[in-house]
């Protein structure tokens, strides 16, 4: 396994998308860009908001791409060709239906169960086997309310939920910066 060189949060770019359901990915790495004081700059080869971060003595790249969801492969594919990242070096942050708000886990792998983010970058990148960050959102019960669901507001209760879940995925950082995701696991998932 290799140490994290790139976190994605995915999200929808926008004022009237900031605040939904779909755009935890973003919450999440503009949390880690926060408490490591990056700056966020636009670059158009990146297709996206573009940070650099020293995480626990790691340069890391943090990206969200101004693609929407289901074009984030574009920006991920092209920052991590640019800068030689193995897709196995890749964290992607993303909402995810089948957990409540406040569950988060980590994944390497696997498909895209629908997501179309995911969908995305696995197509871009050649490989789905990049470690994914799973927030839980919730679920509206019915299939077809998903994807109004997905670009709608929390509440508040389940904001809350969302942005402690978030703090807790990144206090299990530097374990994935010290290439030790069965730490990062054990930690998120008990």
């Amino acid at each position: 396994m290799s140490r994290i060189a790139l976190i994605v949060g995915l999200g929808n770019p926008g004022a009237e998308y900031e605040a939904t359901r779909h755009n935890a990915g973003f919450w999440f790495v503009d949390e880690v860009a926060r408490q490591a004081g990056a700056e966020w700059r636009k670059d158009t080869r990146f297709h996206g908001q573009v940070g650099k971060a020293n995480l626990h003595g790691n340069t890391v790249w943090l990206l969200k791409p101004d693609t929407f969801m289901n074009r984030s492969g574009q920006a991920v594919s092209a920052l991590a060709k640019y800068y030689k990242i193995p897709v196995e070096e890749i964290l992607v942050a993303h909402d995810e239906l089948d957990f409540d708000p406040g569950v988060v886990k980590l994944k390497r792998g696997g498909g895209h169960a629908g997501h179309n983010g995911l969908r995305d970058i696995i197509s871009a990148m050649g490989s789905k086997d990049f470690l994914r960050l799973r927030i839980g959102i919730g679920h509206p019960g019915n299939a077809k309310q998903v994807s109004d669901f997905v670009l709608t507001r929390p509440s508040n209760a389940d904001r809350r939920c969302i942005s402690d879940a978030i703090d807790e995925a990144r206090r299990v950082v530097p374990a994935l910066l010290d290439d030790d995701v069965e730490k990062a696991m054990r930690e998120l998932h008990q």
